[in-house]
């Protein structure tokens, strides 16, 4: 399969490099208010003491000179991010509006960037709350729903190949990017335990692989990615608890993030997963429980569960000798469908995101996947 289906690949501008780039380095060398600005790659812990002894000026301050650095930086207030990153999108949505207009761009670049533009327009919409935006290559981009520094209980969707700023949302098939899985589970979140305080991150904040092909079939950007999701899950604010949802590729940066996230990312949920990285839980490294869920019609499961001289992720999560906890997916219907209202999947989803653990629907029909977890009824 591997060798037939090849990957997908667009060729972008690359104005956002230089931007980056250059806000990076005018950070590195500022100095604000007679104090030098903690390194791009601090600690979350040393950032967020730096901008606990700012002001609220002061930090706008910050926010509107170094937009594309304050909005993707750890451990900064969540709500100066926000505006840091609108203030970014802003900027880039311009910069990119220009190149759609460059004729000496290529056609294909020029209907790019002007895709990208629109994009941004309205990820910079007011109320719309953007915790990472870096516009370089594909660009990466994460966004909150709900409040972030209330919620008990928090979700990250972790989404998997061909995910980028352009497909971080759609209007056509909706509820396989990444925005629409994340409404429709905080909206299922908030059914479910109308009283509760939950929120949902829609995490695109990795270069994910374009397509099905070799990248895909290997860890490299899944390494790259679970070293941003150990950074996020670290970071975010509060002592809330943290449940990762792991789509397809997603669920191989999970698997190789286990062993080293903290403590407070009390589950990890894997959807139609090629594969975690691990001969089974145990592999994993983790305290965290770890749920597994496939429709019967997914595709994945044609894919071979096994790990060789670097190609492939390694066992089937849903297997018995896996390990993991296996919830119902019924009415998923093959590969995207799992955050379909109605489905079994967004059921149990909603289930772990707001903790209640004991009314998640097994696969088995039993209270296999529940044993072993205190306050259940299979406890």
């Amino acid at each position: 399969m591997l060798a037939t289906t090849g990957w997908t690949a667009v060729h972008r501008p690359e104005s956002g490099v230089s931007a980056r780039r250059a806000a990076l380095a005018s950070w590195a060398q500022t100095r604000f208010e007679g104090r030098a600005l903690p390194a791009a790659d601090a600690p979350a812990p040393a950032v967020a003491r730096f901008f606990a002894g700012l002001d609220g000026a002061q930090r706008a301050r910050l926010a509107e000179g170094y937009p594309l650095v304050v909005g993707s930086l750890e451990g900064v207030p969540v709500t100066t991010r926000y505006r840091a990153n609108r203030i970014a999108l802003q900027q880039a949505a311009r910069a990119e509006e220009a190149d759609g207009h460059d004729v000496t761009l290529a056609p294909g670049d020029r209907a790019t960037a002007t895709r990208r533009a629109h994009r941004f327009e309205s990820l910079a919409e007011p109320g719309r709350q953007i915790l990472t935006f870096d516009p370089t290559g594909g660009g990466l981009v994460a966004e909150v729903f709900g409040d972030l520094d209330e919620a008990r209980r928090i979700s990250v969707i972790v989404p998997g190949v061909d995910t980028d700023a352009l497909t971080f949302e759609r209007t056509q098939r909706r509820l396989t990017a990444p925005v629409g899985m994340a409404e429709s589970l905080y909206e299922a979140e908030r059914a479910a335990a109308p009283g509760s305080r939950t929120a949902v991150v829609a995490w695109a904040g990795y270069t994910a692989p374009a397509g099905v092909g070799m990248d895909a079939a290997t860890g490299r950007m899944a390494v790259e990615g679970a070293a941003k999701l150990r950074a996020l899950t670290a970071a975010l604010p509060g002592r809330a608890g943290v449940a990762l949802f792991c789509h397809s590729y997603g669920s191989v940066v999970c698997g190789v993030a286990a062993h080293e996230l903290p403590g407070r990312v009390t589950d990890i949920v894997v959807a139609g997963s090629p594969g975690m990285r691990a001969s089974n839980v145990g592999d994993l490294g983790t305290a965290a429980r770890v749920w597994a869920l496939r429709d019967p019609g997914d595709w994945i499961a044609d894919v071979p569960h096994l790990e060789l001289g670097g190609l492939g992720h390694g066992a089937d999560p849903v297997a018995p000798d896996f390990g993991a906890r296996v919830l119902s997916a019924s009415g998923a219907k093959s590969h995207t469908g799992y955050f379909e209202p109605g489905t079994d999947s967004l059921d149990n989803f909603a289930k772990i995101g707001t903790g209640a653990f004991g009314s998640t629907v097994c696969v088995t029909g039993d209270d296999a996947c529940r044993r072993g977890i205190s306050g259940t009824n299979g406890s």
